[in-house]
């Protein structure tokens, strides 16, 4: 008995590395959810559709962007986290998971504990922009007429604690300078007030002339506002930026993670897709998961200062 017991139990043992072999050969079997926490339409949402439709092409499945917006991002977060670990619903990161983990008091999860890291997508410069009646024209012109002028500039942004609030909160803080924040419902409404905004919402104004940009905020220059200066040239150590990712609810398979990470960095080194990118300001963050959430966890720590010395919270 004790004899077919082990050989019970060991072709037991040999079945189950089959089947988890068959598993990671015939990923995926069926239609991919790719949780998206804004509306259509948006950077998120854009990037997610581009990107979905080479993974469904290559994956042999449809990927299928499943929007779930509110509560600052988190209610799509929490219903990702919450999923099926299985490979078959994965979940777009954003700059929101690094920001709300301080900015919000209560929170359901902790992001970089219940998510597993897929791969980088992009990151994609915000540009720091003004008025055309505003009479500046460079950072530093800006940074003096601040001074000159306390408390009468206003810092809008498309809501209190986006990306876009936090880069002009930042740069505020590494110059001393003071601007009065006023959060608009959107990055539209904000327009033409000055404001730190993704660059695909705002190049069209730029190349319209209805905007002048005076820096960008990552720590080089961008292909698509190329006499564009950084705000580094003036500040130094100044870098704020939007960036994404894919990541997939704690406990989905490891083969799963790696198929998905490969065929997102193949993605990412295709002539076509890179030029695609390229015209929303994107630059591509390929990687292993590991190297994308070391980006995340730099993102959380580097947001919490800004959080706590903003005095931003939501409860």
């Amino acid at each position: 008995m004790k004899v077919l017991v082990a050989a019970l139990l060991a072709f037991g043992t040999a079945c189950a590395g089959i089947n988890g072999v068959l598993a990671a050969d015939t990923y995926p079997v069926r239609p991919i959810r790719w949780i998206v926490p804004y509306p259509p339409g948006g950077t998120t949402d854009i990037l997610a559709r581009i990107m979905g439709q080479w993974l469904s092409e290559h994956l042999g499945q449809q990927v299928l962007i499943d929007n779930r917006p509110g509560a600052g991002n988190n209610i799509g977060t929490e219903i990702a986290i919450k999923s099926t670990p299985d490979g078959y619903t994965v979940f777009l990161v954003n700059p929101a998971n690094a920001i709300n983990a301080t900015l919000y008091t209560k929170l359901p999860f902790n992001f970089l504990n219940d998510m597993m890291p897929v791969a980088g997508l992009v990151r994609v410069p915000n540009v720091m922009e003004v008025t055309m009646s505003l009479p500046v024209k460079s950072v530093p012109e800006f940074i003096a007429y601040v001074k000159t002028n306390p408390g009468k500039v206003i810092l809008a942004s498309s809501g209190a604690g986006t990306s876009v609030h936090l880069s002009g909160e930042l740069f505020m803080s590494m110059t001393g300078i003071k601007m009065t924040h006023v959060p608009y419902k959107g990055a539209g409404p904000a327009f033409p007030d000055l404001m730190f905004d993704n660059m695909p919402s705002s190049i069209e104004f730029i190349r319209g002339g209805k905007l002048r940009a005076l820096a960008v905020t990552t720590a080089k220059r961008s292909a698509q506002l190329p006499n564009v200066p950084t705000v580094a040239e003036t500040v130094p150590g100044y870098e704020a930026s939007a960036w994404f990712g894919m990541g997939a609810p704690k406990g989905t398979p490891p083969d799963v993670i790696a198929r998905l990470n490969r065929e997102i960095n193949a993605a990412l080194a295709d002539p076509k897709m890179k030029a695609r990118l390229a015209e929303l300001g994107g630059d591509p963050i390929a990687g292993t998961p590991a190297e994308f959430w070391k980006i995340h966890a730099y993102e959380t720590e580097k947001w919490a200062k800004v959080v706590k010395s903003s005095g931003a919270k939501v409860d």
